[in-house]
């Protein structure tokens, strides 16, 4: 039986990995080879991705993956959305911004006076978030006269491994730029927010050939003759939907980390005036699939509140903080898991706290409390959210996959399944990198449908069931 041994690069907003996989009609073996931190930077002019760390990690991580398998023969790259670099020729123009900073403001302002918000969404079908790519061009000001194209983070790390500057559709999706109905640039809302049409590059699908390492990056890598970079679903939510082993037609699916992306898979994209006021989105998936879903705040504000926590009296140790939030038997006030003030770093306890003041509501009094607050407002919001996914799309929903590291916070999944009503599937944790290396080895020869290969996750990586209690 012919089997496919690929790498992948996944790229999380607060941490990256590079796996290698062996994958087979009945094999789908997943080896983490290095992992790394990632996370926003502060510099002159705001705040930034450590890019040069970030490439060094991943250059060191693909020198491991094919030292431990000579036998790799594709790399695929998926990476959070949003964030790009500005090119001219083969330099930067500049460190790429972080969707955190609050540049993004005069770009919302910018964007909205030429396009209303509701002509935008038609336009565009993507859920209103103040830092989409839209918004972070509409801020760059002069520096676009500069550029001569945008690389999305994926195609940045693609580019350099093959010195070929594309586009993968389904991280484009997320620009607000792209024509949701033809998956073509949209060149009239282009034209209309006033940005060069000659920045935006060539796109390429999930299954393409993005080309072969270029001489230099293979003597780098010490990679054997042969190996190139295969398009995946490069944004991470379009891999770790292709990873979700959805076996029933009546399944929502949650991918759990520093985001909460809460939604559907559908056939074709839902632009309404109520998915519009509903804040849903419609990005590309897979096999021209739509990813109709809607951005929760997600684990964020469990990792930022423990980090403020950090800062004050030194390490937490979250197994433990989860035991007890799991064991706080007096209700807890609830908040809105999708309110932007809780979008930016920094003080998250104290930002939670005025919230729950404003309401009128008491401030939980110990950690184990407000950890316990923070996960019943995240699983309220994840449950109302696969609710209004159903209703807008006119979907019967009985099962909630939940996947990726939410899924190994047993309080969450349960939490999901009583306030949904609904059972929840949890895993894999790595259905990002999953969907990733199956989409490579069925570029390579493997075949079979997305059906067929949630299918073998399935087999391989059996979900955690929890019932909805009460």
């Amino acid at each position: 039986m012919t089997e496919y041994h690929v790498a992948a690069v996944d790229l999380g907003a607060t941490s990256g990995r590079v796996m290698r996989a062996v994958v087979g009609l009945d094999r789908l073996d997943l080896v983490e080879v290095a992992r790394f931190p990632n996370g926003p930077v502060k510099r002159a002019g705001g705040l930034h991705w450590d890019i040069d760390a970030l490439r060094g990690h991943i250059i060191a991580g693909l020198r491991a993956a094919l030292a431990e398998d000579p036998l790799i023969t594709s790399i695929g790259i998926d990476s959070w959305a949003v964030d790009y670099a500005l090119m001219a020729g083969d330099r930067m123009l500049g460190t790429p911004f972080h969707y955190r900073d609050d540049r993004t403001a005069r770009g919302v302002a910018a964007v909205h006076a030429v396009v209303p918000p509701d002509e935008l969404y038609a336009a565009s079908g993507l859920q209103h978030l103040p830092f989409n790519t839209v918004f972070q061009l509409a801020a760059e000001g002069d520096a676009l006269a500069a550029a001569e194209r945008f690389l999305l983070i994926p195609d940045l790390v693609a580019y350099w491994l093959t010195g070929r500057s594309v586009a993968e559709a389904t991280n484009a999706s997320t620009t607000g730029l792209l024509d949701p109905r033809t998956g073509e640039w949209n060149d009239a809302l282009i034209a209309r927010v006033g940005l060069p049409r000659r920045i935006f590059p060539e796109l390429v699908r999930p299954g393409d050939d993005r080309g072969p390492l270029t001489p230099a990056m293979a003597a780098d890598l010490a990679a054997p003759e042969g190996v190139r970079v295969t398009a995946v679903g490069s944004h991470d939510t379009a891999s770790a939907v292709v990873g979700v082993p959805m076996t029933r037609p009546d399944a929502a699916y949650i991918s759990c980390g520093t985001w909460g992306l809460v939604g559907l898979e559908l056939e074709h994209p839902v632009i309404t005036d109520a998915s519009r006021e509903a804040n849903f989105t419609n990005e590309g998936g897979v096999d021209g699939r739509v990813r109709f879903l809607h951005n929760v705040m997600g684990l964020w504000l469990l990792s930022e509140t423990i980090r403020s926590w950090e800062a004050e009296s030194g390490p937490f140790d979250l197994g433990r903080l989860l035991v007890d939030a799991a064991a706080v038997s007096s209700p807890v006030p609830l908040f809105d898991a999708n309110d932007e003030r809780f979008l930016p770093p920094g003080d998250m306890p104290g930002r939670i706290a005025a919230v729950l003041v404003e309401q009128g509501d008491a401030v939980p009094a110990t950690p184990a409390a407000m950890a316990r607050c923070i996960l019943e407002s995240l699983a309220v919001a994840f449950a109302d959210a696969v609710r209004d996914a159903a209703r807008l799309a006119n979907r019967e929903v009985g099962v909630i996959h939940l996947v990726g590291g939410g899924a190994l916070n047993s309080l969450l999944c349960q939490l999901v399944a009583d306030r949904s009503g609904m059972p929840v599937l949890a895993g894999p944790v790595e259905a990002t990198a999953l969907g990733n290396v199956l989409v490579q080895a069925r570029a390579l020869g493997l075949g079979g449908s997305l059906k067929q290969l949630r299918a073998l996750v399935a087999e391989v990586y059996p979900p955690q069931r929890y019932k909805p209690r009460g």
